[in-house]
């Protein structure tokens, strides 16, 4: 890693770069989501970045040709879920901008954040959503070796008990996965 203009690059070819989140961020992602028709808003990206601020998180951004196109965080002591108080670190919120994916940034964000919650633990984990539109995702972390944690589905922050009647399939709905690293 290097510092250079107040951030550090964690990857770097002639096509992408792996740096720091940078305010600038915040606005741009928002608002290039919204125009996807993805539910977004500045506030996430800030809250973030404020996390950093905080020693509670990384957060990284890939920019493809000069262009922010896709973002992931690592939360080294998750507050919450079932690996929360065990020392493994959690990647949280990422995601590749429609118009960039299928060059490679998913699985280069997903390197550089596997890389940084390396400094913590040798196990990584994540939450995944039930939707189809996390359908890429769950293949991804499945080819890259996620396997369910074994808590079953999460709903809002708790456990899913069993033939609890769920009546939204939102972004909410998630099964917990991990990694050795």
């Amino acid at each position: 890693m290097s510092l250079q203009d107040d951030y550090m690059i964690y990857f770097r070819d002639d096509d992408i770069i792996v740096r720091d989140m940078v305010p600038d961020d915040a606005g741009y992602f928002a608002q290039e989501e919204i125009a996807q028709g993805w539910n977004s808003s500045e506030e996430k990206y800030l809250s973030h970045i404020e996390d950093v601020k905080n020693g509670k998180a990384v957060s990284l951004v890939a920019v493809f040709r000069g262009s922010p196109a896709g973002y992931i965080n690592v939360y080294p002591d998750p507050a919450s879920g079932p690996f929360a108080g065990k020392g493994y670190p959690e990647i949280v919120d990422f995601g590749v901008l429609v118009k960039f994916r299928r060059k490679g940034i998913g699985s280069v964000l997903m390197d550089a954040a596997e890389k940084v919650a390396g400094r913590y633990s040798d196990t990584v984990c994540l939450a995944v959503g039930l939707h189809n539109g996390y359908g890429s995702a769950q293949r991804m972390y499945v080819k890259r070796g996620y396997i369910p944690d074994g808590s079953g589905v999460w709903y809002k922050g708790k456990p899913c008990t069993p033939y609890d009647n769920i009546y939204t399939n939102d972004d909410d709905l998630v099964l917990f996965m991990s990694k050795t690293l």
